[in-house]
């Protein structure tokens, strides 16, 4: 067994030097399209289409995600590995390929771009999945091979409804590939909190009949809608209570001193416009993570 380990292992080595100038030019592929999270539209074909051409059995837009997919190929009965993808990029990072800040030719630098970069890390698990599936089918291997595209990962996106849709319940193991830029840790686990858990949640402020707010103030106006006129204070309104609320308590909690991390993104405000009409829908997201599950659900 020890001898078809080292030798399925130099087979599958192999298999990535002889396609190395394909990896690179398939993640400056999927670089370059930098698409953010849930509108990961080409990406997600790219990969689709490509797994397809290796044989594997794909479904494109798995858990009704559009950018989502599942793919499997089996080699026999035996165990059954998943690795996945995450491709999306993260707006406001669009950078050219120079050493001085520019954005790529024909965007701004508020377009979308790849940070750590989620480019790389679905070619390199994709490159793992491909060696060892030529691994597999060389040194007659059996056993099945799973591999999931995860839009919005930077959003706590489709992972979690992949989980809940059982997409991971038939899996013996799951690889997560993700390098570290700090020697020596780049190639360790840290088992106690490397990571940690990771919950979020949207919420919703809406501002329901707002023509009904003070509407017997004055009861005699022609102009039930004057400009003058007091109005409903609006989504916005709460919603902005909420965020400075968390953030001026922010410092009295676990993340400032703890393996926490606490994050907040506006997903939307009013839908982005000034008038003298109030918002009527406001959205703000949460992201945590902590040293176990149990801290992140209370």
């Amino acid at each position: 067994m020890t001898e078809l380990t080292l030798a399925a292992k130099r087979t599958a080595q192999e298999w990535i030097d002889a396609h190395f100038d394909d990896l690179s030019a398939w993640h400056q592929h999927i670089w370059h399209l930098a698409e953010p999270a849930w509108r990961e539209y080409e990406s997600a074909a790219w990969y689709v289409d490509l797994l397809t051409r290796y044989g594997f059995d794909v479904e494109a837009g798995s858990a009704g995600m559009p950018t989502a997919f599942a793919a499997q190929w089996s080699n026999g009965p035996g165990p059954s590995l998943l690795s996945y993808a995450e491709y999306d990029a993260v707006p406001g990072n669009c950078q050219a390929n120079e050493l001085h800040q520019q954005p790529r030719e024909g965007l701004t630098p508020e377009a979308p771009g790849h940070t750590d970069p989620h480019s790389v890390l679905g070619i390199s698990t994709l490159a793992g999945l491909l060696a060892t599936q030529h691994a597999m089918t060389m040194h007659e291997i059996t056993g099945t091979l799973k591999y999931t595209g995860e839009p919005a990962e930077k959003m706590h996106g489709s992972k979690v409804v992949h989980g809940l849709r059982g997409y991971y319940d038939d899996v013996d193991a799951i690889l997560s590939f993700h390098p570290f830029y700090m020697l020596p840790l780049c190639n360790t686990a840290r088992w106690d909190t490397h990571c940690g858990a990771y919950y979020s949640k949207v919420y919703e402020f809406v501002c329901d009949r707002p023509e009904t707010w003070q509407l017997t103030g004055a009861p005699g106006s022609p102009i039930p809608a004057s400009h003058s006129a007091a109005r409903a204070p609006g989504a916005n309104v709460a919603l902005m209570q909420m965020y400075t609320s968390s953030r001026v308590m922010q410092d009295a909690m676990l993340p400032s001193v703890g393996g926490w991390s606490l994050s907040d993104a506006i997903l939307n405000s009013g839908q982005a416009t000034a008038d003298n009409l109030p918002a009527r829908v406001a959205r703000i997201q949460y992201s945590w993570r902590t040293p176990d599950v149990e801290m992140a659900e209370h």
